[in-house]
């Protein structure tokens, strides 16, 4: 946090004694900080949150910037892709595809081509560790799922939403479709992406608004890893610490994410109106043989 603390400072153009009577610290304690000898806790955070606030400081772009600059430090071999992952409570041991069942893509390993989709997914928590990772591509029985309404689709037999039509043809090709595969890579369901398919499952949308939502918000992509032969093919990079104060500021970003995302899902729904099918009429007409 030392070297992020001497940017907030930079950008306050301000000097670490300064700084410390507006934090009501000493100036030895702020020195301190900025070489690394001691942390600021949780309450002079805090107060740093309010002041960077306050002067508009981008404490946000900052973690994307540091992060970025250790991901161009990582040499890769031929074959491996560069990646991003989120934990909620650390990599412990062997990484193994054992997230929730109900995930996008089922039971994985997930990791994204965007740092942003995995700070958001683990700011909230404490204990959450953000990871730069790799994974050899060579030797893996791949699927790359388009963005358009097989994505959508596959997500909703993953999340369970297709229970009520089991056994008709449309099940079981999503179903199948991933079955055998140690990679699956399509579309993250980001903070704004979250609200838009929600609001297709439930019926407040048609697949034709949510294709072009996918379009329109230009998603990076994850790769999930479904066997333990995919996530034996994923290394470790390096290993990003985030203080609670840049935890705080990418929890407001989720936030407001958040609500674009309702706000793009209102101007979709007014500009789509009837074109396509909503779910429960794709669902129907599975049913009934369609």
């Amino acid at each position: 946090m030392q070297t992020l603390i001497k940017q907030i400072r930079e950008h306050l153009n301000i000097s670490q004694t300064e700084l410390a009577e507006q934090l009501n610290v000493t100036f030895a304690t702020v020195n301190r900080w900025e070489n690394g000898r001691a942390v600021p806790n949780k309450l002079a955070q805090t107060k740093l949150y309010e002041i960077c606030q306050k002067n508009n400081v981008p404490v946000y772009d900052l973690t994307l910037n540091r992060i970025t600059n250790a991901a161009k430090g990582v040499s890769l071999s031929e074959g491996r892709v560069l990646l991003f992952h989120g934990s909620k409570s650390g990599i412990v041991g062997k990484i193994e595809p054992k997230s929730r069942a109900q995930c996008d893509f089922g039971k994985g390993f997930y990791m994204g081509t965007e740092p942003s989709q995995a700070l958001t997914l683990i700011c909230d928590y404490d204990k959450s560790k953000f990871y730069i990772v790799s994974v050899d591509t060579t030797k893996l029985n791949t699927i790359e799922v388009p963005a358009d309404i097989e994505w959508a689709m596959l997500v909703a037999y993953h999340r369970g939403r297709m229970e009520t039509i089991k056994g008709t043809p449309l099940y079981d090709k999503y179903r199948k479709m991933s079955e055998n595969k140690d990679l699956v890579i399509g579309s993250i369901a980001n903070d704004r992406m979250f609200y838009v398919i929600d609001n297709f499952f439930i019926g407040n949308i048609t697949g034709a608004a949510l294709v072009g939502s996918l379009s329109a918000l230009q998603l990076g992509k994850q790769y999930v890893a479904v066997t333990q032969k995919g996530c034996d093919a994923v290394r470790v990079e390096a290993e990003i610490e985030l203080s609670h104060l840049e935890r705080i500021f990418i929890q407001k970003v989720a936030e407001s994410n958040r609500a674009k995302g309702v706000s793009l899902a209102n101007d979709i729904c007014r500009n789509y109106r009837r074109k396509g099918l909503f779910f429960d009429e794709i669902l129907e007409k599975a049913q009934n043989g369609g």
